[in-house]
Order: C-alpha cells, then sequence, then structure tokens
C-alpha cells in the first residue's frame, strides 16, 4: 500500500506531503480542484511519459515521490525478478523528478533506474482504472497468470514449467549436434587436421623453455670454451713456465712427508692437503665438462633450435599462449572430433528423452487445460454475477479457454502451457462476447473493472487501486453499489476512488478534501482529511443545491451512518 505521497511544482501544486491509510479513501472536491493533478502525479511516478508542461510555472522542477509498505508476497516475488528489493525497513520509496528540459529522472530505493524499469515496477504497486497502459487487467498476457493464480495452479504450472525448460534444453542440444553433411564434414576435416599438425610437432611440456636455453649457451660457447680452458690449465693442467695448483699441491704434500716427526700434526695436516688436492681436481674436471659433448658445429645447432623454436611459435599463436595450451587445445580438438563421430547414437539417444519429455509435458498440459476450463467457467459465472449486482444485468462474462496454436493450426508449448485464456464481455443483449479491451463505454468499463478487482483482488498482486471518477454515468442506486464494492474491496487491498458521488462519498473509510486557493497571488492546491461535520458539509456540497439546507446535511449524515453496517 502507498503509505505517503508527496509532490513539489506539478501545476497548481507547490509542495504537498499526504499520508494514505489502509482501507477505502475517497477524494472529492470542486471541479478544477487539482484533482486530476494528483492522478497525472502518481502517473508521472509510475514511468508515465513526461510532459514539461506539468511543471509549475515559474519552477525549474517538479518531483513526486512515495514510500511503500506492507507489500504482498506475489508482488514482492514479481520484484526480485526485476531485481527491486524492500530496504530494511521492509518498504519500497519511489521518486521521479522532471525538469523543464523535458528531462526525467527516476529513482527506486535510491537507485538510479530507467523509465521503463518504473513502469514495471509501477505495474505491480499501484492500479489506476481508465489509463489503459497501467491496467493490467485489460492485458490479455496476463490474463492466464491470474486464472492461474485464482485457481491455486502453482504447483501444476511448476511441474509442467520444469518439463517445458527441460524440452528446451533437450531441443537446443539436438539442434546444436544436428547439423548439416556439409558442415560436419568441413568440421571434421579441420579439427582432423589441427589435431594431425599438433602431434607431427611431436611437442613435450617444458621444451620451449629447454631450448631457450640451450639457445642461450650456444650463443655464449666461445667466452664458455675459453674461461674454462684457463680454469683448467690454472688448476690442473698447468703451462709453460708455471705449475698448475694441483701440483704445487702435490709438490707442498712431498715436503710435508719428508719433514715427518719434525713438523707437528703432520698426518693432520698432509689429510687437508688431500682433501685440497681433491676439490681442485673435481673443479677442474667440472670446468672441463662445460665443453664436453658441445656440438662440432654450433652454427648448425643454432640453426636447427631456432627452426624448432618458430615452429612452437607459430603453433603457439594458433591453438594458445604456451606448450600446454597447444597440448589442451589438441585434447579438446580430439574430444569434439570424438564427439562429431559418435554424435549420430547421442542425438537418437536425446531423441528418445525429448519423446519421453514431451509425452510428460503433454499429460502434465492436459491436467493444466481441464483445471483452467474448470476454473474458468466458474470465474466466468462469478465475475458476471458481479456485473449483475453492480447494475450490468445483461452483461455476460467469459474467460476463454482455448488450445494454443502456431500460424499453421498446430498446437504448442508455452512456458505457461498450451493454452490461450483471454478475459471476453457482451454488456448488450444478443451482441457476441469480445475481448475486454474492446469495451468503449467508460461507465460500464469502470464497473467490469470492479467486478474484476473484486474477484481477482487477492490474485493479481497489485495492493492498491485508485478509481478516477468511477461514478461517470452512473447515479442512484447504482452509485452506492459501486460504493460498498469498493468499501468490500477495500478489505483485502487498499482503494483510492476519486468521486462526485455523494453515495460513493458516504462509504469511504477515510475522506480527503482536494481544495484550491490563492496564497501569495496564486492557486495552489492542497488536500485535508475530513472527520465529523467537515465530512458531512463535503458531502452535502457533492449533493448540490444553491442553499445547502439543514435536510440535505442530515441526509449526509445518515448516509455516512448508514455506510457503517458495511464495514
Amino acid at each position: 500500500m502507498i503509505t505517503e505521497l508527496h509532490i513539489e511544482n506539478i501545476a497548481v501544486i507547490k509542495k504537498l506531503t499526504v499520508e494514505f491509510k489502509n482501507g477505502f479513501s475517497v477524494l472529492t472536491g470542486e471541479t478544477g480542484a487539482g484533482k486530476s493533478i494528483i492522478i497525472d502525479s502518481v502517473n508521472l511516478l509510475l514511468g508515465a511519459r513526461s510532459a514539461k508542461d506539468l511543471i509549475r510555472n515559474g519552477e525549474s522542477a517538479a518531483l513526486v515521490s512515495a514510500c511503500f509498505s506492507d507489500i504482498p508476497e506475489v508482488t514482492l516475488r514479481e520484484l526480485e525478478a526485476l531485481d527491486v528489493f524492500p530496504e530494511d525497513d521492509g518498504n519500497i520509496y519511489v521518486q521521479r523528478t522532471l525538469n523543464t528540459d523535458g528531462k526525467a529522472q527516476a529513482k527506486i530505493n535510491g537507485r538510479s533506474v530507467p523509465s521503463s524499469l518504473l513502469r514495471e515496477v509501477g505495474r505491480f504497486l499501484i492500479n489506476i482504472h481508465g489509463q489503459h497502459d497501467n491496467q493490467q487487467l485489460l492485458s490479455q498476457e496476463k490474463h492466464l497468470s491470474f486464472l492461474d493464480a485464482w485457481a491455486h495452479n502453482g504447483e501444476l504450472s511448476e511441474e509442467y514449467l520444469k518439463c517445458y525448460n527441460e524440452m528446451v534444453r533437450l531441443r537446443r542440444e539436438i539442434r546444436s549436434l544436428t547439423k548439416s553433411e556439409q558442415e560436419t564434414s568441413f568440421l571434421t576435416e579441420s579439427l582432423t587436421s589441427k589435431i594431425t599438425e599438433i602431434e607431427n610437432a611431436k611437442l613435450k611440456n617444458g621444451e620451449e623453455e629447454a631450448l631457450l636455453a640451450r639457445l642461450e649457451r650456444i650463443k655464449n660457447i666461445e667466452k664458455i670454451a675459453r674461461y674454462s680452458g684457463e680454469i683448467c690449465k690454472s688448476l690442473a693442467y698447468g703451462g709453460e713456465g708455471s705449475a698448475s695448483a694441483f701440483e704445487q699441491i702435490n709438490a707442498a704434500k712431498e715436503a710435508v712427508s719428508r719433514l715427518g716427526q719434525a713438523l707437528p700434526d703432520s698426518e693432520k695436516i698432509l689429510e687437508r692437503l688431500e682433501f685440497c688436492a681433491f676439490e681442485i681436481k673435481d673443479i677442474a674436471e667440472s670446468a672441463a665438462a662445460l665443453t664436453e659433448g658441445d656440438m662440432s658445429d654450433p652454427e648448425a645447432e643454432l640453426d636447427r633450435i631456432e627452426t624448432r623454436l618458430d615452429l612452437i611459435a607459430r603453433l603457439e599463436r594458433k591453438y594458445g599462449e604456451t606448450v600446454a595450451d597447444v597440448l589442451k587445445y589438441k585434447e579438446n580438438a580430439a574430444r569434439q572430433l570424438s564427439e562429431l563421430k559418435n554424435s549420430d547414437n547421442k542425438i537418437k539417444e536425446l531423441k528418445g528423452e525429448l519423446a519421453a519429455m514431451v509425452k510428460k509435458a503433454t499429460a502434465c498440459a492436459e491436467r493444466l487445460t481441464n483445471k483452467r476450463s474448470e476454473y474458468a467457467k466458474r470465474l466466468s459465472d462469478e465475475i458476471t454475477e458481479q456485473l449483475r449486482y453492480l447494475e450490468l444485468e445483461k452483461a455476460r462474462f467469459e474467460v476463454s479457454v482455448t488450445p494454443l496454436e502456431s500460424e499453421d493450426g498446430v498446437k504448442r508449448f508455452s512456458a505457461q502451457g498450451c493454452d490461450f485464456v483471454e478475459f471476453l464481455i457482451s454488456t448488450n443483449p444478443g451482441e457476441p462476447c469480445k475481448p475486454l479491451s474492446k469495451v468503449a463505454s467508460g461507465g460500464e468499463l469502470s464497473r467490469v473493472m470492479l467486478a474484476l478487482k473484486s474477484v481477482l483482488a487477492d490474485s493479481d498482486g497489485v495492493s492498491t487501486i485508485i478509481f478516477d471518477e468511477i461514478d461517470t454515468g452512473v447515479s442512484g442506486k447504482t452509485s452506492q453499489k459501486i460504493g460498498i464494492k469498493l468499501l468490500t474491496l477495500a478489505k483485502s487491498c487498499q482503494v483510492f476512488c476519486i468521486t462526485h458521488s455523494a453515495q460513493i462519498a458516504a462509504m469511504g473509510d477515510v475522506h480527503y478534501k482536494i481544495a484550491k486557493s490563492e496564497v501569495d497571488g496564486r492557486n495552489e492546491t492542497s488536500v485535508t482529511e475530513l472527520s465529523g461535520e467537515s465530512r458531512v458539509d463535503e458531502i452535502s456540497r457533492i449533493m448540490g443545491g444553491i442553499e445547502i439546507t439543514e435536510t440535505v446535511r442530515n441526509t449526509a449524515r445518515e448516509m455516512i451512518m448508514s455506510a457503517s453496517a458495511y464495514r
């Protein structure tokens, strides 16, 4: 329900904040007081096309905001699908600003949103009768869901939807596997060629890194040979006129041995010299090994390595950033090739699963159709009875349930079943029932909407409905019956009615008066909640007459008192 409405700078409204209550609220006032401006403001809030001439003269921008609370679960689920959630206090806050350049900004819970989303959200928060673009009940696309909600088809619909989604998945998989013979042949040839190219390269993980290291070594082979030779010469082999370190240590060992007992701890010194000789020889051998096994033709080896690296780079450009990626690509290609070769068997298997699922979905859809047809008759009778109560005694309402068919007449599945549901009505004897959206008479349409809302109040999820002058074209007893019906409807949702009917106004749980007065030389609209004698005065004014007599006032009091019997 809407608990607060705030309007700034729209037409004759300078600044207005109204707190609303649950139940049945009536809004009355003189012609031109600003009742239509309030409806325009609410429509603007719900995402209606903005017009800059709505902005109060002399102002640069207009604003409308509202707070919605006690939102039904069915509405919350619909809003959740739109990624809209209540704030921590459970409320939803909507705001729309209109600038003089014609541009409008919308916010939901402080978050900027496009007008399209605002319109979607607005459809689930408020229903304004008389504005066809905001009236869900006139939209055939919603009729099936209304019928299902009223018939409590939730579990059956979910069971069918699971079958339908599985059918869609199986058909999609079959289509992806079912390709033309030419396409299959081309893909097979392409995959085979790629796999062969990679296999012929005989790639190994880590190979590229090893080749790069080898390449670096070859580029430095001369420097390695020169300095490793110097190491060997200095440590082990010596040269002309100089002894190597190994030779000098051996000479030192000989000297220590000859000293014998004259040198304390000679044995330990010999052991240490022996260890040094071993280490020097080992280092010399390691240095010599740096050039052992090197190619006799470095240029040829360099060419071989660079050729191999070029091959690897070309494969990486085509199939992946690393050798590991290329090998992984080959694995995937091999799997695809295997699937192609086995696709006939897979398709056959999937078609078998699809046939079984179609059979299951058909059975489930038939149960849905049978239940819908049964409840369509009940709903038709109930709404027709409501219309008769509202003085449309000759009206016939029909909930039509027909097979859903393609253009060529073939029965087809949809996410909601195999049925086409539409609300039809005839308001004149002898005339066939026509789609609800084709009803032309404003007075009849008002009562049709009221009858529909009375029956479907708990099914459409909209917790606030506004009837704009539902009394158009009716009076007397019919007006009173409309008032009683609105009061009854307000037990299940929040109802507003802008009216010129005293009978309807007297039925309200809450009565608001819309008035226009001059402030600082300009007209401004105000909204005041009436009670006691102020309400009696307003209903007396509606009943009319040049002079409001006490008799008229007593009649107004009696009407208000009589309405309490229906609460």
